[in-house]
C-alpha cells in the first residue's frame, strides 16, 4: 500500500496524567441519516449542530446534486427538499454512508445518477445493496462488479416490496434500504439471511430516526425490518456528539492514569460508541456518567479484557491500542466485518501495533494480545481515521510514535491533530 508523501506526525507523549474536559463534534452517523431523511421529507427542516467533516459535506453535496438544497454555511444546516429530476454525479469519497445510503434515494430520481469515490472505495462492499435495489424495481448498472463505479437509472419511482439480503458484511446494507423505503410505492420489507448482522445499534439508530419522521417501521421480528409506504415528515434534529470519536480521548485518560470528561454525553442513545462505558470499566477505568458528561479516570495499570465487539466494531482500533498497552492478555472477537471498512482493520492493526513491538496475533474475527514493551516507530493509518485514533493513543504512552497522514481524521473530526495536541 502507498502512504502519503507528507512527513509523519509526531504523536504527543504524555509526561503525566492528562486532566481535561472536551466537547466533541456531532455524530457522523446521525448527521448523514438526518440529512438524507430531510432531503426525502415533504417540507424543509434543520439539522442542528451538524458535524462538518468530509463525509457529511459529501452527503450534503450528493443530496444537492440530486435536487435538494442543503445549506452548510452555519452550524445548523437547513435542508429544503427538491425534485430529483436530472442527471447527477455523486462523489462518495471514503464515505460508506454516501455510497450505500444515497443510491436507494437516487432510485426516486427521473435522471441517471452516477456514483464513484476514492480508489479504495472501489474495494468496499456494495453489491448486496445494488442487487436488492434491482429486486425492488430500480435500474442499476454496475458492469457486474457489485462495486463502484455504478449508475442508478431512475424513472421517478421505485416499486419496493420484499427483499432478502445478506447484511453480515455491514449493517449499512439494511439501513440504506430502510431510509428511502417509505418513499417506495410498496414500502420495503427487508429480511436478512446470513451470519449475524454486525453493529446492530446502527440499525436501531436508523429505525429510531425514521420513527421520529413519522415513518411506520416494524422491527418486532429478528432479522426483518418493514417500512410502510408514506410521507416522511420534516423534523428538526439536534445531533448528539459522536461517541465513537470519544474513544481516543477516553483512551488518553486510560493510558495516562488521567481524567477526561466528555461533555454532553447522552443518558440514552442508539450510538454504538456508548459501549465505551462498559469496555473501559473492564479495562480497569473508573467510569461515571453525570450532569457534566462522561468522566473516565485511568487506573495505575490497564487490565486485559476478553470482549465481543460485534456490535461496536468501530471502537476496535482504539480498544486494540489499549489492549496492546495492558498489563494482562486480551482477546477482541466478533469483528470479522471490519476487514471491509476503510481498510482491513484487523490486518492493519496487527501490522502496525506489531511494528511497534506489540505481541499481537491476528484471527479471522479478531485480535489477541499478550503484554509486551512497545517502542517508537511509524504507525501507518491506511487513510483510515480510526487507525489514526489507535496511533495517537499508543503515542501518548510510548516515546517516538510517528503517525502518518493524521489528516485522515478529518473524515469525522476536523483539526483533530491540533485539538489532540492541545490536551498535553
Amino acid at each position: 500500500m502507498s502512504h502519503p508523501s507528507t512527513a509523519p506526525w509526531p504523536a504527543p507523549r504524555a509526561t503525566g496524567p492528562v486532566d481535561s474536559v472536551v466537547s466533541l463534534p456531532g455524530s457522523k452517523s446521525l448527521t448523514n441519516r438526518a440529512l438524507l431523511l430531510a432531503a426525502l421529507a415533504d417540507g424543509p427542516s434543520v439539522v442542528r449542530r451538524a458535524l462538518r467533516s468530509r463525509d457529511t459535506l459529501l452527503m450534503a453535496a450528493a443530496l444537492t446534486g440530486l435536487g435538494s438544497d442543503v445549506e452548510t454555511s452555519d452550524e445548523d444546516w437547513a435542508v429544503t427538499p427538491g425534485r430529483f429530476d436530472h442527471d447527477a454525479q455523486v462523489d462518495c469519497g471514503l464515505a460508506g454512508t454516501v455510497m450505500r445510503f444515497v443510491p436507494p434515494a437516487a432510485g426516486l430520481s427521473s435522471g441517471t445518477v452516477g456514483f464513484d469515490g476514492d480508489p479504495h472505495m472501489r474495494t468496499r462492499p456494495i453489491g448486496e445493496v445494488l442487487a436488492a435495489l434491482r429486486t425492488l424495481g430500480a435500474d442499476v448498472e454496475d458492469g457486474g462488479r457489485g462495486a463502484l463505479p455504478f449508475e442508478v437509472r431512475g424513472t421517478g419511482s421505485v416499486r419496493g416490496g420484499r427483499v432478502v439480503i445478506d447484511a453480515s458484511a455491514s449493517s449499512q446494507f439494511v439501513s440504506a434500504l430502510l431510509l428511502a423505503g417509505a418513499r417506495y410505492d410498496e414500502g420495503v420489507d427487508v429480511r436478512h439471511d446470513g451470519k449475524p448482522v454486525p453493529s446492530l445499534p446502527h440499525i436501531d439508530m436508523t429505525v429510531a430516526i425514521l420513527r421520529e419522521h413519522g415513518v411506520e417501521v416494524d422491527d418486532a421480528e429478528a432479522n426483518r425490518w418493514s417500512v410502510a409506504p408514506g410521507v416522511v415528515k420534516p423534523v428538526d434534529h439536534l445531533v448528539e456528539p459522536d461517541l465513537s470519536n470519544a474513544a481516543p480521548f477516553l483512551g488518553l485518560a486510560a493510558v495516562t492514569a488521567g481524567r477526561i470528561t466528555v461533555r454532553d454525553w447522552p443518558t440514552s442513545t442508539t450510538q454504538a460508541g456508548d459501549g465505551l462505558r462498559d469496555i473501559l470499566g473492564q479495562l480497569g477505568c473508573t467510569v461515571t456518567l453525570g450532569d457534566a458528561g462522561l468522566t473516565v479516570i485511568g487506573p495505575d495499570r490497564l487490565e486485559g479484557i476478553d470482549v465481543d465487539l460485534h456490535d461496536h466494531g468501530e471502537l476496535t482500533p482504539a480498544v486494540a491500542a489499549l489492549c496492546a498497552l495492558a498489563a494482562g492478555p486480551s482477546h477482541l472477537r466478533g469483528v470479522a466485518h471490519i476487514r471491509g471498512h476503510e481498510t482491513d482493520r484487523l490486518a492493519a492493526l496487527a501490522a502496525e501495533l506489531g511494528g511497534l513491538g506489540a505481541d499481537v496475533v491476528e484471527h479471522p474475527d479478531g485480535l489477541s494480545f499478550r503484554p509486551a514493551s512497545l517502542h517508537g516507530g511509524v504507525f501507518h493509518t491506511y487513510a483510515d481515521h480510526r487507525m489514526a485514533h489507535a496511533g495517537v493513543v499508543v503515542g501518548a504512552a510510548v516515546d517516538g510514535v510517528l503517525v502518518d497522514d493524521i489528516e485522515t481524521t478529518s473524515k469525522t473530526f476536523p483539526d483533530f491533530g491540533a485539538f489532540w495536541s492541545g490536551l498535553f
